[in-house]
């Protein structure tokens, strides 16, 4: 029976085909699976086709990228978003401008519903549009502020969401402006003192850690494995518990969380140190409280740019593994 090609194998193959001698063999890899229903998981279909698509864009075949992204389109027809921003960033970049800001250009009004939707900006200035994306940032700013002023919030929820896409809005905003070379603005002084809020909230906080205890793989197997109680605290899986791990960092960004990291556990680390304190490494207060023992210089700041390679250590670019793989 073929081999099935599973999420660890797709992020291994985003991971060599910034190097490969032969990208075009990995996304034919790829493809194949998808072609002929050997994907182990009927989910990360449109994710395989993206990261072949990534590959292929790496190795300058921009076409070739542009019919993958098509392709992911079509697989994940639901939740098609973030595909369809990779297809308008890939159509501006082979030229096709009035194409491209169209597929974009349909997707601007998530930028005020979606905390996630800054992707959509990336995609402009990564393509040589700063200051379109500038424009829509400013736009979806003043219009989330209008709508905050003008009307009481349905519930609290609401107004949390909104406080959230706010912060969200104004720290992109901000960086952008930042890589564009401009002085500070009005939304640029409320970006920082958003910031300053959220650190003060978090210093607050009783209730956990700004930054999170991950396990990389080898080590999350051996965890299971040496305290079989660990099943009912973690998932079933590395790829649900970096994705857990991912969801949970995005959920406390959302609402202001600043200043965020991972710290990656050891089985020894752990059981060193509840020899020495005493505690019981199964108990969740144990696991916090090595988590707050981890030397600060190992914390790994999130998020990470979007192209640069993300914290999980799976070796590809973020983009293309944790952060569309969160928003499933």
């Amino acid at each position: 029976m073929p081999e099935l090609l599973t999420t660890d194998r797709i992020d291994e193959i985003g991971t060599l085909g910034s190097t490969s001698p032969d990208p075009a063999a990995l996304a034919a890899e790829l493809v194949s699976a998808v072609d002929e229903g050997r994907v182990a998981d009927p989910d990360d279909t449109g994710y395989a086709l993206l990261v072949a698509a990534d590959i292929l864009e790496q190795a300058g075949d921009l076409a070739d990228a542009l019919a993958l992204a098509t392709r992911a389109i079509a697989e994940q027809p639901d939740e098609d978003a973030y595909a369809r921003s990779v297809r308008g960033g890939l159509l501006l970049r082979l030229g096709r401008e009035d194409e491209g800001l169209a597929e974009l250009t349909d997707l601007r009004p998530l930028l005020e519903t979606n905390p996630d939707a800054t992707y959509l900006v990336d995609e402009l200035a990564e393509s040589g549009h700063a200051e379109t994306a500038l424009e829509w940032l400013t736009a979806a700013l003043d219009a989330i502020l209008e709508r905050t002023r003008a009307q009481q919030h349905a519930s609290e929820d609401a107004q949390d969401e909104a406080a959230a896409m706010i912060y969200g809005l104004t720290q992109r905003r901000h960086d952008l402006r930042e890589e564009m070379g401009l002085p500070h603005d009005e939304y640029d002084n409320l970006a920082d003192r958003l910031r300053a809020a959220s650190n003060h909230a978090l210093d607050a906080l009783d209730d956990g850690p700004a930054t999170l205890l991950f396990w990389p793989p080898a080590e999350f197997t051996a965890l299971l494995l040496r305290w079989p109680a660990l099943v009912d605290t973690y998932p079933a899986t590395w790829d649900e518990h970096r994705a857990q791990i991912e969801r949970a960092l995005a959920e406390a960004a959302n609402l202001g969380g600043a200043d965020l990291g991972v710290v990656a556990g050891t089985v020894a680390g752990l059981a060193a140190f509840a020899e020495r304190a005493g505690g019981d490494p199964t108990d969740e207060e144990t696991l916090d409280e090595y988590a707050d023992s981890l030397d600060e210089a190992g914390v790994t700041a999130w998020p990470p740019g979007r192209n640069d390679t993300c914290w999980c250590g799976s070796g590809s670019k973020y983009k293309k593994c944790c952060l569309p793989r969160s928003r499933a």
